[in-house]
């Protein structure tokens, strides 16, 4: 009876726990409710009372989910405090909350648990469980490193070519620093960075932490460890698939993005017609950057072309690398469509990359993780057009915007009734958590079936 009894109190406590990915869903929940509650505050808010409670919502789930969709004036709404609780929100929400977690742990009690090593695995996107430590150090290390050159850079900039005081320039790079390299976009001027459209010694620091910050941790990690023993002898070859597909793919998207923005937008009196030929070329490529799910503006968005925007919707889908700070599906879920698709097209059977051959399970998890995406986005950009008269390029930019959290905006989220704010909060939740990891998070148990049907193919075309 009773080791019946201990077997019956362990099979309880093995049906309670959470699922890994839960675990990671929970807590990024419970960092937005708790940076909501701060933004709450009388002290967080410039004059009298505190922020509504959809206001701080919207704005930390903002900062956490890295987005930088806002619906008040981050620069002259909040205090201080405010911006500094916004700013440690997209810290938290830049390591990831189980990495940040790990950390701690680490520092207390030198190691890691089975579970804390697996939990820290799902929100870094670990292949092998011995790598996390290493890997979230690692992630520290980076990050810090390059927020603090960054930071540096700007200081220096704001200091010396725009006459601010120390602290104020100071604090204007940290914060512009670690909202460009966790891919946020918060800003902390009114016009977002519409006033250094022609600035380079702003503009170019802040894109290289948002390429740096969307490559993904495991990819910078990766090209850390090669710098660091053997700085001269580097070779393509031994660097991993989702490194090549995510440097290549991040390089071709930046020059395509680029070249099109650009092309579309040269000669628009509202955006870069009234630049230089030079300020021209740095503005089109600022904003081909910021696609990549970073949300810094230095043109006003509301103004650009229709074609510039649809372009700008598909940048912003496709995202950066995975187990970073970028949104979107990612570019490695991109380019495995691309080659499923070139594959067919070509008649062959296996696809192969690289010299290696894809699984079928990852054909069908990009196939998924793209469906899904399109699913939701329809249906929260449907959802909008119902509620509001705002036109359909806008609402799907958007929304778009908010599921893959990059806070580029027209100018419409703080215009939306409160239900159409609720759809952009869950599009970002959704869209940093991925749909992949939020839908395992919620389902009960993994269902495995212990027979098969037989085939029979249906015709496709």
């Amino acid at each position: 009876m009773h080791s019946r009894a201990v077997r019956e109190r362990g099979n309880t406590t093995k049906r309670h726990r959470l699922h890994p990915a839960q675990v990671v869903v929970s807590g990024f929940a419970l960092t937005i409710l708790g940076g909501t509650a701060l933004l709450m505050l009388p002290n967080a808010k410039v004059g009298p009372g505190g922020a509504s409670f959809l206001e701080a919502l919207f704005t930390a789930t903002s900062a956490v989910c890295v987005t930088g969709l806002t619906v008040v004036d981050t620069a002259v709404y909040w205090t201080p405090f405010g911006q500094i609780v916004i700013l440690l929100l997209i810290q938290i929400g830049g390591f990831g909350i189980m990495s940040f977690a790990s950390v701690v742990g680490l520092a207390i009690a030198r190691k890691l648990s089975l579970r804390s090593r697996i939990t820290a695995a799902a929100e870094t996107k670990s292949v092998g469980l011995e790598d996390v430590k290493g890997l979230v150090f690692g992630v520290v290390r980076i990050s810090l490193a390059i927020e603090l050159t960054v930071a540096v850079v700007l200081a220096l900039r704001f200091m010396l070519g725009y006459g601010e005081p120390v602290g104020r320039a100071i604090w204007l790079g940290v914060f512009h620093s670690v909202s460009s390299f966790n891919n946020a976009g918060f800003a902390l001027f009114s016009d977002n960075l519409m006033g250094y459209a022609t600035d380079a010694w702003i503009c170019l620091p802040i894109c290289a932490a948002v390429i740096l910050g969307g490559l993904g941790f495991p990819v910078i990690v990766q090209l850390t460890r090669q710098l660091r023993t053997r700085p001269f002898s580097w070779s393509i070859r031994t660097w991993t698939m989702n490194t090549r597909i995510v440097l290549a793919g991040t390089i071709a998207l930046l020059v395509l993005g680029t070249v099109y923005i650009t092309a579309v937008e040269w000669s628009n009196p509202n955006t870069l017609g009234p630049l230089d030929w030079s300020g021209k070329l740095l503005a089109g490529f600022f904003q081909s950057v910021q696609t990549r799910t970073a949300g810094f503006n230095s043109v006003d968005i509301g103004q650009l072309d229709s074609a510039s925007l649809l372009g700008m919707d598909i940048l912003m889908l496709v995202g950066g690398g995975p187990a970073g700070t970028a949104g979107g599906i990612k570019i490695t879920t991109f380019a495995v469509l691309f080659f499923i698709l070139w594959t067919e097209v070509r008649g062959q059977v296996a696809v192969n990359v690289f010299g290696k051959r894809l699984s079928r399970a990852v054909h069908r998890e990009a196939i998924t993780i793209a469906l899904l995406a399109v699913g939701v986005i329809i249906a929260a950009t449907a959802a909008l057009m119902l509620m509001t008269d705002i036109s359909l390029d806008a609402l799907l930019f958007e929304t778009i915007s908010a599921f893959a959290t990059v806070g580029l905006s027209t100018g419409i989220t703080a215009g939306l009734p409160w239900e159409g704010q609720i759809i952009l909060i869950l599009l970002m939740f959704i869209g940093r958590l991925g749909p992949i990891t939020f839908a395992s998070a919620i389902a009960l148990r993994e269902r495995r079936s212990t027979y098969e049907y037989p085939k029979e193919r249906p015709i496709i075309g």
